[in-house]
C-alpha cells in the first residue's frame, strides 16, 4: 500500500513541485495551502506530514512551529513524522522547538524531499 503524504504549503509552485515528485515516486499525496486540512486528518491518515513553517493563509495566529506542537502533543497525532520546511536561516532550532522530527531548509534540491521523506516512511 502506497504511503500518504500530507503537504501543507502556502507556495503554489513549491507545493505542486513537492506533490509531483512525490507522486511520481508512488506515494499517496494530499495536499493544501493552509492547515485547515488538519480538520481531515482521520479521513487521510497521513504516514508523513511536510509543514511550512510559514503559512501566509493560514487566517489566525498559528504558524507551523504552534501547528507541530500541537500535533506533536496531542496522542492521536503525535506518532505522525513531521517534517517542517522553511527558509528562515533558524528552521533547525524551530523544527526542534516545535518537537518536529526533521527540516528541510529553503531551497532545497528534490532529493532532499525523497530522501527525507524515504526516511520516514520506511
Amino acid at each position: 500500500m502506497a504511503k500518504r503524504i500530507l503537504v501543507i504549503e502556502d507556495e503554489k509552485d513549491i507545493r505542486d513541485t513537492i506533490v509531483y515528485v512525490l507522486e511520481e515516486q508512488g506515494y499517496k499525496v494530499t495536499s493544501s495551502e493552509d492547515a485547515r486540512i488538519l480538520k481531515s486528518l482521520d479521513t487521510i491518515k497521513p504516514d508523513l506530514i511536510l509543514l511550512d513553517n510559514w503559512l501566509t493563509e493560514w487566517k489566525s495566529d498559528a504558524n507551523g512551529q504552534q501547528i507541530s506542537k500541537e500535533l506533536k502533543s496531542n496522542p492521536a497525532t503525535s506518532h505522525i513524522p513531521i517534517i517542517m520546511i522553511s527558509a528562515v536561516s533558524n528552521i533547525q532550532e524551530i523544527a526542534e522547538a516545535a518537537n518536529a522530527d526533521a527540516f528541510l531548509k529553503k531551497p532545497f534540491d528534490l532529493s532532499e524531499i525523497l530522501d527525507i521523506v524515504k526516511k520516514f516512511t520506511a
